[in-house]
Formats: structure tokens, C-alpha cells, sequence
């Protein structure tokens, strides 16, 4: 497929994650009033989207609270800067498996949620995206991995696309792009779809040049789509995505580095973004803009 680059290109900040990065980097939010505070102040360096999971308060470890998803969707939505909402129902799927002697003696840390209960920050708060990973995968550590059973997918697709939410699928690999084509077949999922690509995860697609265009390749042409890779590979990400023709994601969820030796902000990267963006040519979308392209409702507080 030849290159088309995008002219209009929207940022995503993914503000937090769920991983060990709070005690590596100051900067990574931690209560939902810290992390509405860094979506806002990526939303006012040129994110359009704020991609956002929540964290205990206290310990910074991941948590799917409703009550931490409420505080932080209405302290952004009470704020004076626009910005699309975009949460996590990735939570949930996590599953630690015991040593290869004995596999079913689960560790402490897993934590497997009903569809209903991963679903339950969504249907309170009813962000205008929140995100579907759309397989199970080997997610970097030796016994961990990352579940979503085919249905799994269809009941939570459908609570989504009943809610009126937008689903933003996130593919790890081709055969996540697989999948997600069947859920539009199945009616479960609305087309045009939304899609992120997660370059660069261990184990899914590695974030070479030719798994990416392959993975590109996948989408079917009236969908949108964005793509990121993480660590030092975020900003050269920036510029493949918009040179494929898709959007661009960065934050501290991916990369905790401006450069060597200096630690990021949220604001700081989506700066950065924004800079190679326009030098490219390309003009970075507002929020308003993304939501006429995706067809999204912007959200009254409530």
C-alpha cells in the first residue's frame, strides 16, 4: 500500500496506565485529581483525547474503582479546557498464573472481573471512548497474561455500542484486527470502527517497520485509527503513524522519557507530538473536530 500521509492528525495522551511506572518517574499521576490535572495540561499543549486509567491514591497501583473513575471524569469535565474522554475498560482480564508445576495455584494479583463489573465505570461515567483490547496475549512477564476471550469481547462490544459509547479497539496484533472485523460482522461493533495499534509490547506485534505497515494494512479503509509504540521508540512512532496515514498517541502510560536523562510530562510529550506533527505539514485536530470526524456526543457534567 503506498503512503498517504495525514494531513490532519489528533493526539491521544494516555495520561497514566496501569503499570510500575509511579515510582520511576515523579510526574506519572496517581489520585484522580493529579491525573485530571496532567489530562488538562496535555489537553492545553494539543491533545484532543485524554486516554485515562485510574491508580489508588495512596500506593499508585491500578485500580478500577468506579468511585475513582467518577471524581476523576467529573474534575475533568468540570474543567474549563475541552478534551475527548477516553477510559480504560481494560481492567479486569488480568490473569497470574501459578508456576509451570502447578498453574492453577493463582497469584494474589489476578484479578478477573464479569463483563458487568469491567463495564461498570463506563455505564456510570459514559466517556464518549473507552477502550476494548481485543484479544489475549502473553503480556511481558513470565507468568501474566492479558485475557479477553471472544466472549468477553462480544458482551462488553455490545454494552458499548448500547451505551452509546464509542469502542476504540486496541490490537496487539494482527489477529486482534482479526477479531475486530468479526465483531463489526457480528453486528456487535458499529463501522467505521476506531482502532489504536500497540506497536512494540512484549509479546505482540513488534514495532518494526514491516509488522506495523502490516498491521496498517489490516484496517479497512474507512476506518480511523492511531497508532503508538513505547519507551524510545514513542516519538519515531509519531511520525510513522502520520506518514501511514493514521493519528498519533503518546504519554506517560507508554514512555516516562523526554530524551536521555530527562524525565517526561504528559505535557511535555504531547509538546513534543506537536512539533514533529506540524513540521511534517500536517495540522493537529481539535476536540471538536475529532468528535465530528468519530461522531462522538461531547458530554454535559453531571
Amino acid at each position: 500500500m503506498p503512503l498517504t500521509i495525514n494531513k490532519n492528525v489528533f493526539i491521544t495522551c494516555a495520561v497514566t496506565g496501569g503499570g510500575n511506572t509511579q515510582d520511576r518517574n515523579p510526574h506519572v499521576p496517581r489520585s484522580p485529581a493529579q491525573i485530571a490535572e496532567s489530562a488538562i495540561a496535555a489537553a492545553e499543549a494539543g491533545a484532543a483525547v485524554v486516554h485515562c486509567h485510574v491508580r489508588d491514591p495512596e500506593t499508585g497501583v491500578a485500580s478500577r474503582d468506579p468511585k475513582l473513575y467518577r471524581e476523576l471524569t467529573e474534575r475533568i469535565r468540570d474543567s474549563k479546557t475541552d478534551v475527548v474522554l477516553n477510559l480504560t475498560a481494560g481492567m479486569g482480564g488480568d490473569l497470574f498464573l501459578g508456576p509451570p508445576e502447578n498453574p492453577l495455584d493463582l497469584k494474589p494479583n489476578t484479578d478477573m472481573g464479569s463483563a458487568e463489573s469491567r463495564m461498570e465505570p463506563i455505564a456510570d461515567c459514559l466517556p464518549e471512548i473507552c477502550t476494548l483490547d481485543c484479544g489475549t496475549m502473553n503480556f511481558a512477564e513470565a507468568d501474566y497474561v492479558m485475557t479477553n476471550t471472544p466472549g468477553m469481547l462480544t458482551a462488553m462490544g455490545k454494552m458499548m455500542t448500547d451505551l452509546g459509547v464509542k469502542p476504540e479497539i486496541e490490537a496487539f496484533d494482527t489477529g486482534h484486527l482479526w477479531y475486530a472485523k468479526q465483531l463489526v460482522k457480528d453486528g456487535v461493533l458499529d463501522s467505521p470502527a476506531l482502532v489504536q495499534l500497540c506497536m512494540g509490547i512484549p509479546w505482540g506485534a513488534p514495532d518494526d517497520m514491516n509488522t506495523f505497515m502490516a498491521m496498517v494494512n489490516n484496517i479497512p479503509e474507512d476506518w480511523n485509527w492511531s497508532a503508538f509504540s513505547i519507551g524510545r521508540n514513542q516519538m519515531p512512532f509519531v511520525a510513522a503513524a502520520v506518514l501511514a496515514g493514521g493519528n498519533v498517541r503518546v504519554g506517560l502510560e507508554d514512555n516516562i522519557w523526554l530524551e536521555k536523562g530527562v524525565l517526561a510530562t504528559n505535557e511535555s510529550l504531547v509538546q513534543k507530538a506537536v512539533g514533529i506533527i506540524e513540521r511534517m505539514g500536517a495540522s493537529i485536530m481539535t476536540p471538536a473536530q475529532v468528535r465530528e470526524k468519530l461522531g462522538l456526543t461531547k458530554r454535559a457534567p453531571a
